[in-house]
């Protein structure tokens, strides 16, 4: 599709399997998002604009669509532009409240700057063809010189990743999710961070992939740094919407480690372990996109219903809210990594790539990506410590406070449709992921198309092997081939092989898992109605012979997560707002009051400083404006000399 621009020429959209993939992953996510909206937005109706709103979802998913169908510089920096300005418009929706306006001029102000990072990046892959069209600049990318290809690695990388969220730049997304409408957060995560990744690797992948060692390390880096402090910050939140947006930095961060790994074997010659790697990133990508939609939408049920988001003030919801309840859990099983849902397929996958480096490639490729799955690893641990305490501190044990008491009733039918959708998304592509890796397969660009399949989806269900006999034979025997003639598809297996002394590297199976824990979970069942000696009998809860027990004195999410607080404080490195000693009935006893805040590590290391730099520049400049006329003409000479000087030399 062309479409004709004044000044600008002609803006051209070409679907891709590559853009049709992230294509379809945001409308899965927008459609269910849309029937939620319908029931959220009821609150906004007496003091906000619900069709302005429409207006601006609509349009942001039509620049999104576009981003991933351009053809050419023109169309997508456009797409990109009215995309960036709508998600920033949905963020200050509620315009009334200036920190919200706040966090979306922060949001708009890092996104131009990556913005202006990434068509650099486009305008230097160009330099040599004179043209913005992707196809041209693609087929002339080897023409480019090292160094020029080492700059459009690191702009398209940092640029893309400010979209992305991973580190330095990505102070902006535990501002803006808070502040935003609950199903806008669920846009930002479950599509607009998948931006970015596209960015990513649309140059690196698609356009200029010549350069894949630099992109691997800075990928796999930065990646796994991005993973680590993500979940770090998440586990010890206590706001539920900022704990999953910086969970969202952790799940992007496994994404572009994931990638980097792919890069790095792409770069080794390795196209199988390729495929692998960036198959295991844009599978956890998608994954990401589909449950953590669904957590922002159960956060912003549990907002509407009890007014709050803190963790501490909330406790005991299920009973009033079941269907958010049952949605949130699945969502955070799912993103804990906990089989057979969804995220556990894909973070296995992203370890046993990583842990594929002891086979190729030199020491230091290898050291790294221990390290790397070591940190991943540790992560994924994390991650379910984060998300029992916030499923457990949200819906389980006594209300910890009137608002959360007074909940009756939770959003209607409509936020509870959207929510299941995405509940049975995550649910059915992490009981089917054979699936998911055709899928994602099929949307890899060049050499790597096709390859995912290849590498991990064994022909058990086909009568026609090039396997051997005895191989067969063996998997046979453990169950690997039921189903065969009955479920269409290649396998339920993931597996990939090896040589002739290692035939299997690794293999897994959701489906065979999903049915042996369904029947394992009918026999306890079964077991329990028919040797029960009696029935369980309700009593109050003993607390030491006090009664009733008072919220005061239950778990509290900031108490569940102080342990991680106090291990991580080196990198927290919190600052003490308040530290005050009183006297209590005079000498009786010295009552102590300390505040402490954590200060976000993207502040500490690149937005403060930034900022901080961009005044002292911008005082400077402002001296300058002294009104004198000689002055100005003075600075018109040297402006000409230092021309003069360019040009002789």
């Amino acid at each position: 599709m062309t479409w004709s621009l004044p000044v600008l020429g002609t803006a051209h959209f070409v679907p891709t399997p590559f853009g049709v993939f992230f294509s379809s992953l945001a409308l899965i996510v927008a459609v269910p998002t849309a029937l939620y909206s319908i029931a959220y937005l009821r609150r906004y109706a007496h003091e906000y604009s619900i069709g302005w709103f429409a207006f601006g979802y609509v349009l942001l998913l039509v620049a999104i669509v576009a981003v991933f169908c351009a053809a050419d510089v023109v169309s997508f920096m456009i797409a990109w532009e009215v995309m960036t300005l709508a998600s920033c418009a949905l963020v200050a929706f509620e315009w009334r409240e200036s920190r919200k306006v706040r966090a979306a001029l922060l949001m708009l102000a890092m996104s131009e700057l990556g913005a202006l990072a990434a068509l650099l990046a486009f305008l230097l892959a160009a330099s040599p063809t004179h043209s913005l069209a992707f196809s041209t600049i693609a087929a002339h990318a080897a023409a480019l010189s090292s160094t020029t290809r080492t700059w459009i690695v690191l702009l398209s990388f940092f640029g893309f990743g400010v979209k992305a969220g991973i580190l330095p730049f990505n102070a902006w997304l535990p501002r803006a999710h808070p502040e935003a409408p609950a199903n806008v957060s669920a846009l930002l995560s479950g599509i607009i961070l998948n931006l970015g990744v596209y960015g990513m690797l649309l140059v690196n992948l698609v356009l200029v992939p010549q350069d894949a060692t630099l992109f691997g390390i800075l990928a796999v880096t930065v990646g796994t740094l991005s993973a680590i402090t993500g979940i770090l910050y998440a586990t010890i939140d206590d706001d539920l919407k900022r704990m999953l947006a910086f969970s969202s930095i952790e799940n992007i961060g496994i994404v572009v480690a994931a990638l980097g790994a792919g890069a790095t074997f792409l770069s080794l010659h390795r196209l199988d372990l390729a495929a692998l790697g960036f198959g295991a990133g844009l599978w956890h990508m998608g994954n990401h996109s589909f449950y953590k939609a669904l957590l922002f939408l159960g956060a912003g049920a549990v907002d509407a219903a009890a007014a709050t988001r803190r963790m501490n003030l909330l406790g005991g919801l299920a009973k009033a809210m079941p269907v958010t309840a049952a949605c949130f859990l699945i969502g955070a099983l799912a993103i804990a990594a906990i089989p057979p849902l969804n995220g556990f397929a894909s973070e296995w996958l992203t370890l046993e790539t990583l842990l594929r480096s002891a086979e190729v490639g030199p020491l230091a490729v290898k050291l790294g990506f221990v390290l790397a799955g070591a940190l991943l690893a540790l992560t994924a641990a994390l991650a379910v410590t984060c998300f029992v305490k916030s499923y457990a501190m949200t819906f389980l044990g006594a209300p910890r406070s009137e608002a959360a008491q007074e909940v009756r009733r939770e959003l209607s039918a409509a936020a509870g449709i959207g929510m299941a959708l995405l509940a049975a998304a995550c649910v059915l592509s992490g009981v089917f992921p054979a699936y998911m890796v055709q899928l994602v397969g099929s949307a890899l660009p060049g050499v790597l198309h096709g390859r995912l399949a290849q590498a991990l989806l064994p022909p058990f269900l086909s009568t026609h092997s090039n396997l051997p006999a005895s191989f067969l034979r063996d998997f046979h025997s453990l169950g690997a081939t039921i189903g065969a003639g009955l479920i269409p598809g290649r396998s339920l297996v993931l597996l990939h092989r090896g040589g002739t002394a290692n035939p299997v590297v690794f293999a897994m199976s959701s489906t065979y898992l999903a049915c042996f824990l369904l029947v394992l979970l009918v026999l306890i069942y079964v077991a329990v109605r028919l040797f029960a000696q009696r029935h369980a009998v309700r009593e109050h809860v003993w607390a030491g012979g006090l009664h009733p027990l008072l919220p005061e004195m239950t778990y509290t999410a900031t108490g569940f997560s102080n342990p991680v607080r106090v291990i991580f404080q080196a990198v927290f490195n919190p600052r003490t707002t308040e530290n005050t000693r009183e006297a209590v009935h005079e000498n009786f006893r010295i009552a102590i009051t300390r505040r402490r805040e954590e200060v976000f590590v993207a502040d500490r290391l690149a937005t403060t400083p930034l900022a901080v730099a961009t005044r002292a520049t911008a005082g400077f400049l402002a001296r300058m404006h002294h009104g004198r006329l000689e002055g100005y003409v003075l600075y018109a000479l040297c402006a000409l000399l230092i021309a003069l000087l360019a040009i002789v030399r």
